[in-house]
């Protein structure tokens, strides 16, 4: 695979784009929507909710951890994540501003 050239795009551009491969695998939207949803879990019950192993349910959750949507707390032997609401404004003002202007500068025609 070639080298991307992040340099060329701005801070934004590069934020959005690593949020964007972020939420690129169906597994971490299904553990995005059960932290919203429950407010907050132990990996464990990632595990139960999503049948898959406790070593893949890690790996999504480094992944999610990364960019900085979720944070987690270490309770003994378990660690409970939860969603990180700064961050997570952040993505969504992002998202939503993209999108919005998708929307404002092309109404409803494609060309």
């Amino acid at each position: 695979m070639g080298v991307t050239k992040t340099n060329l795009f701005s801070e934004e551009q590069n934020n959005l784009a690593l949020a964007a491969k972020a939420f690129a695998h169906p597994a971490r939207i299904a553990i995005m929507q059960h932290l919203i949803k429950t407010n907050a879990c132990i990996n464990g019950d990632l595990v139960q909710e999503l049948g898959l192993a406790q070593a893949t349910i890690s790996q999504h959750l480094r992944e999610l951890k990364d960019i900085g949507i979720i944070q987690g707390s270490i309770d003994g032997a378990k660690v409970s994540y939860c969603i990180n609401p700064s961050r997570w404004a952040e993505i969504r003002r992002q998202f939503n501003k993209i999108l919005n202007l998708v929307t404002d500068e092309t109404g409803s025609h494609c060309c």
